[in-house]
């Protein structure tokens, strides 16, 4: 019999886990992998050792814990994918001249894709590759973080219930992670999700976030 303790302590953290949560939920996480990989922060809670044995029990028992809720299945069952190719990107220091120069910028284009990120200390500038010299020129007198061409954005949109539903936004990067991809950028925009990648990964990230809205879609018309 596996202790009530330490089935409580593993479920807590894989709660705190959203791979491993992903890993048990599809059904390829190895049972024996997981505990291992969570062996020393186990022992570290409860002040003692445990057992390989009790801990993957304890692992199979939390596997059924997570199975997709219907509303989360039915946000990305109904989302949809648009890519917009040639983008670029530019990482400049975040200050108030370069935010009121990027406000200004966004303005004198407003049909082109531009997006704003600001962080703490630095601003990116994601923009359409075909007005990217101009963009850049703006700021020449500037020191650049970051400046890179040749990018593309996967675009999900979703229904409005994303936005009070957790989980959704990881589920659209699991995939891409696990195959390898190296996300550029990302942006949640109220329904949407802007995810900024290589274009040569691009098409492989599509077809991975088109697989899973379609098994998505295949267990809502099972449920």
């Amino acid at each position: 019999m596996v202790d009530s303790t330490l089935s409580k302590t593993v479920q807590l953290l894989v709660e705190r886990e959203p791979q491993i949560q992903d890993a048990l939920e599809k059904g390829y996480g190895n049972f024996s992998a997981i505990a291992r990989l969570l062996k020393p922060k186990v022992e570290e809670i409860l002040g003692k050792n445990v057992t390989m044995g009790g801990l993957i029990t304890a692992v199979k028992r939390v596997k059924t814990v997570y199975a997709p809720k219907v509303e989360y299945q039915k946000i990305i069952a109904e989302s949809v994918i648009n890519l917009r190719t040639d983008v670029a990107k530019l990482s400049l220091e975040r200050t108030r001249k370069n935010l009121e120069k990027a406000r200004l910028i966004s303005a004198d284009f407003p049909e082109a894709f531009f997006q704003v990120l600001e962080g703490a200390t630095t601003l990116t500038l994601i923009t359409d590759q075909r007005i990217f010299e101009e963009v850049r020129s703006v700021f020449r007198d500037v020191e650049k973080l970051d400046e890179k061409p040749n990018l593309a954005a996967a675009i999900v949109q979703s229904p409005k219930a994303i936005v009070n539903t957790p989980g959704c936004i990881v589920a659209f990067y699991n995939p891409i992670s696990r195959a390898q991809i190296n996300i550029e950028e990302t942006i949640s925009c109220f329904t949407e999700t802007v995810i900024v990648l290589r274009m040569e990964d691009v098409a492989r990230a599509f077809n991975l976030l088109t697989n899973l809205i379609a098994d998505a879609r295949r267990a809502l018309r099972k449920s």
